[in-house]
């Protein structure tokens, strides 16, 4: 080797050591004249195996192509940064990220100094990363099915509609999300018909499901021919037993219309008062006499449960506060009152289009989406 380029790397030599990088220098003919400490312990080889040696005799034939298109640019450009890999002794590939640079000595000599830094920890954690999304994805393909699947089962605790002896129901149930915290139900029997319209507080799959384990009971007690405030009693009692929580609470409004006896008996609990329209007069209002169901065992007043005479074309309407707690751009409330203007001048119309008008006329009102369940339950004694 010439005295010069001794001198050369002698100067340079001092400084490469003391890298945590891998460095090698290559000559004009592409020999490796230099390769640092840090290079050698990386491909876990002598300096004996590697000074002399092409560049490209540390690499397999398959890998040829690439390492001249890396050397190729380094001598267009002067420079070039890539990733790739190292091989090394025992069959292992490090993989690194790579400078290479072109350059020329005092004697116009030309080199090519290549710095490899190992990114193995980085290529660890990006696989660890890639492992952990592709689980997620998965989790979250499952949860969308289960999410399906329980929206479905949702809808099935939706008030549903039909023709009865006597009266006709239209219904409908909206979630805020895909499921929600409100049910209904409209069981008829052999003189009455039943119709029950919940609202669990908070909505979502936590509202949902206890939504369902309160329909559960509902029926059960609709089905056993319970008296509406002992309804309402045991179902506050399983609650406060069963599902105690400082985040949890239902309302609930049961309508039970005798038609033998042509009257409409109505238990409520913190619920919205329902709105009994009769032709030329102003809705009439029941309130619940009941408070909040889920949070005291006591909730449930003696007389729970008030009755009213109906008449043929007598309409009621039953709903959640999905509906009257919407507010418009001022941030004014539907409220009751709004409600009930709705109501009365909706009432003219045929039963689902009445429906229907309501839910137009409220979502106009509303500034943006809801913010809450929607169920609405009428009824018409035909």
């Amino acid at each position: 080797m010439p005295t010069t380029q001794n001198q050369w790397l002698g100067q340079v030599q001092s400084v490469l050591e003391i890298l945590n990088q891998g460095v090698i220098i290559t000559n004009d003919q592409r020999q490796i004249v230099f390769a640092n400490t840090m290079f050698l312990e990386m491909i876990k080889k002598p300096a004996k195996e590697v000074s002399g040696r092409l560049i490209t005799d540390l690499y397999p034939p398959e890998e040829l192509a690439r390492i001249e298109e890396f050397i190729a640019r380094r001598e267009e450009q002067g420079r070039a940064l890539y990733e790739f890999y190292m091989p090394q002794a025992d069959g292992g590939r490090l993989p690194v990220a790579v400078t290479s640079r072109s350059m020329h000595d005092d004697d116009g000599r030309f080199y090519g100094i290549i710095t490899a830094t190992d990114i193995s920890e980085q290529k660890r954690s990006q696989m660890e990363l890639s492992r952990a999304n592709s689980l997620l994805l998965e989790r979250g393909r499952q949860m969308e099915q289960e999410l399906q699947l329980a929206e479905r089962v949702q809808q099935s605790l939706a008030p549903k509609g039909l023709s009865w002896s006597g009266a006709s129901v239209e219904a409908h149930y909206q979630p805020a999300s895909s499921i929600g915290g409100d049910y209904g139900l409209v069981i008829p029997g052999d003189d009455r018909l039943d119709i029950v319209v919940c609202d669990v507080s908070g909505h979502g799959i936590s509202s949902a499901l206890v939504a369902n384990r309160i329909y559960s009971e509902t029926m059960a007690q609709i089905e056993r021919g319970a008296e509406l405030g002992s309804m309402l009693r045991h179902l506050n009692h399983f609650a406060v037993q069963n599902l105690a929580s400082s985040n949890f609470y239902f309302t609930l409004a049961a309508v039970r219309l005798h038609q033998s006896r042509g009257f409409l008996q109505f238990a409520g609990a913190g619920h919205p008062p329902i709105m009994v329209i009769r032709r030329g007069k102003p809705p009439l209002l029941l309130e619940s006499t009941s408070m909040i169901l889920g949070l005291f065992e006591n909730a449930v007043c003696a007389e729970s449960d008030v009755e009213t005479e109906l008449q043929t074309g007598d309409r009621v309407v039953i709903y959640t506060d999905g509906l009257t707690e919407s507010f418009n751009s001022r941030r004014e409330m539907l409220g009751v009152d709004g409600l009930q203007e709705i109501v009365t001048e909706a009432s003219a119309l045929p039963l689902a289009d009445m429906k229907t008008q309501i839910l137009n006329r409220v979502a106009a009102f509303r500034h943006g989406r809801t913010e809450d369940d929607v169920s609405l339950v009428l009824l018409e004694i035909s």
